[in-house]
């Protein structure tokens, strides 16, 4: 189980002193790869027009680009919701990026003009994301909103 308590100050350490968004964002990648038991890709997606492009992340190489309301990414960005799927090969329109990844959990990164990004966690077993996961890694992009004002 994972103490979000700490992993958000964690967080916090890492970026609070730093302005620049695209180092930011590879620390937070790395401290969430490296923190969480049992995931294989963690990064961004960042908005430009109607399309998601990849942007930081630690795991294997990930889709490009992704189009608003297509895939998990794609649908909580345009719901503006997280996004907390159990198995993704239930989730119609999946988009496999690695054929390894089972469960995901995408959450919406607001910006001063509407929506910046996503980040998007994947893992390589289903129901990996809990309610406590999806409180935690909330909290995790409030701060990264709140810290890089994007």
């Amino acid at each position: 189980m994972t103490n979000y308590k700490i992993l958000n100050q964690q967080l916090t350490a890492l970026i609070e002193d730093e302005p620049n968004i695209i180092a930011n964002l590879s620390n937070a990648a790395a401290l969430l790869f490296t923190t969480l038991k049992d995931i294989n890709w963690a990064g961004f997606y960042i908005l430009d027009e109607e399309t998601l492009i990849l942007g930081p992340f630690q795991g294997n190489p990930a889709c490009v680009r992704i189009k608003v309301g297509s895939g998990v990414c794609g649908t909580a960005i345009e719901k503006g919701t997280t996004m907390r799927v159990e198995d993704v090969n239930q989730f119609d329109g999946h988009i496999a990026c690695d054929a390894n990844s089972k469960s995901e959990i995408v959450i919406p990164i607001k910006g001063k003009n509407g929506f910046y990004g996503v980040l998007d966690i994947d893992a390589p077993i289903t129901k990996r994301f809990s309610e406590e996961d999806q409180r935690g890694l909330e909290t995790f992009v409030d701060l990264l909103e709140q810290h890089l004002k994007f």
